[in-house]
């Protein structure tokens, strides 16, 4: 997360970091809960902060072992969508090389060993077929299969998903939660972070003096007000929206500004979960509570 006032028109960035963490793994199977009660305001809150361990329990760190020497690093975040399955962005995949990646879930200090963390491989990647590199044309979504399941350990759970083709009102108060800077080159914070952002609209988020035409539908956009954005670190995390009585993962983080991330009329950008609904059932069968079942 970050928090300045400091305006500069750069190019397109996505929001992939590299930090050190070294742990074992867990194995095991997973009951969804409940998502926990969270005060839910639609006005415009201003500021990131230390998120409560494992609030947001379906948060969970991508990490990558760009030397095939055992040391993983965080890269993304994502999301726990069943036992086996974690959602994040394209961009995240650096390697179609499963081995190289693992999903951390229960984190909350990346620095420390917190007791509720599992370290799971990673055993398959399924890349939306229509994702080019390009984030223009969008598409950044991808789903992870794990080599073995999550276990309901408490501080776990599976995320609710929207509806179908589900937007959101203008000014609609969201929650970006992950590990990304939070400062322009600062470090990345050892606790998770999270920050209440406003959903911006694609009629406003498409204006030229906005993010024009590469702004799609499939997309949401969030915050632009110079204050409060995703960084680098925040890339394949999720958009937390309470509708419909839950709170649910509208979003996947996307791209942002280049140079520093919370610049005026340039929103952090996030893939529409609710647009790919149509996809995940060609990969998966999704069941009536949310889980998704591989066929």
């Amino acid at each position: 997360m970050i928090r300045n006032m400091i305006q500069l028109r750069v190019n397109v960035t996505t929001f992939i970091v590299f930090v050190c963490d070294v742990y074992i793994c867990a194995q095991g199977l997973i009951c969804a809960e409940t998502p926990f009660n969270h005060d839910v305001h639609n006005e415009r809150v201003i500021g990131g902060y230390d998120a409560v361990p494992n609030q947001w329990k379906w948060q969970v760190s991508l990490q990558f072992d760009s030397y095939s020497d055992g040391l993983f690093y965080h890269i993304c975040g994502g999301t726990i969508i069943d036992s086996f399955h974690i959602l994040t962005a394209a961009h995240c995949i650096l390697s179609m090389d499963a081995h190289l990646y693992r999903a951390v879930v229960g984190e909350h200090n990346l620095y420390e060993y917190d007791g509720s963390e599992e370290f799971l491989p990673v055993e398959r990647i399924v890349v939306h077929p229509g994702w080019n590199g390009d984030l223009a044309k969008g598409n950044d979504i991808a789903i992870l299969r794990l080599a073995s399941p999550v276990y309901d350990n408490g501080y776990v759970a599976i995320a609710n998903l929207p509806y179908p083709d589900q937007t959101l009102p203008h000014g609609f108060t969201c929650y970006i939660t992950g590990w990304g800077l939070m400062d322009f080159g600062g470090s990345i914070p050892a606790i998770l972070q999270e920050s209440p952002i406003n959903v911006v609209e694609h009629s406003v988020c498409s204006q030229p003096e906005w993010w024009g035409s590469i702004a799609l539908k499939t997309m949401v956009c969030a915050g632009g007000d110079g204050i409060i954005s995703g960084c680098q670190g925040d890339s394949g995390g999720p958009l937390n929206c309470f509708t419909d009585g839950a709170w649910r993962v509208h979003g996947v983080v996307s791209y942002g500004p280049s140079g520093r991330c919370n610049q005026v009329k340039k929103p952090t950008v996030f893939t529409r979960v609710s647009s790919f609904q149509d996809w995940m059932y060609s990969c998966f069968i999704l069941t009536p509570n949310n889980t998704l079942t591989s066929f």
